[in-house]
């Protein structure tokens, strides 16, 4: 991912989270890198398949972004989908054999559709959307426009 963002991005990208997330008590890691969230978004595929994914999900976004680890690395997915009672072997089976890539196909040919083009994003009353983490304003404003 460093040859698609710069380290000035990178840098850039984290203190603008950092102080998003103090005024909520969110303590996000320096990253060196960007993951390719790619295999964790099979694993979580994997996990609702199994009835964890409130438990897996949780734990992916507090690895990558609290814990600084890389959440395109195999080994870590299978730690946490053994951490959140899963059978890690067959997740990482599954993530390997790619069982899950037609489900996250159809979920991005959705997105498309909805015209999403970030995460996370937000629809209200289906015909307003709010993409990216934005301050709670632009939250009110949308739901008042909403209405």
């Amino acid at each position: 991912m460093t040859a698609r963002f710069r380290a000035e991005d990178i840098r850039r990208m984290m203190e603008h989270l950092r102080a998003m997330g103090a005024a909520f008590g969110i303590t996000f890691a320096d990253r060196p890198l960007l993951s390719n969230s790619h295999l964790a978004l099979q694993a979580a595929e994997f996990a609702r398949d199994h009835g964890r994914f409130e438990v897996v999900h949780p734990a992916l976004l507090s690895a990558y972004f609290s814990q600084g680890l890389d959440i395109g690395n195999i080994e870590i997915l299978g730690r946490i989908a053994e951490e959140a009672g899963l059978d890690a072997g067959a997740m990482i089976s599954a993530v390997q054999a790619g069982a899950y890539l037609p489900q996250l196909e159809a979920a991005k040919e959705e997105a498309a559709l909805l015209g999403v083009s970030g995460v996370p994003a937000f629809f209200i009353n289906r015909n307003k959307s709010v993409v990216g983490a934005q301050p709670i304003d632009v939250f009110r404003k949308a739901l008042r426009s909403a209405s």
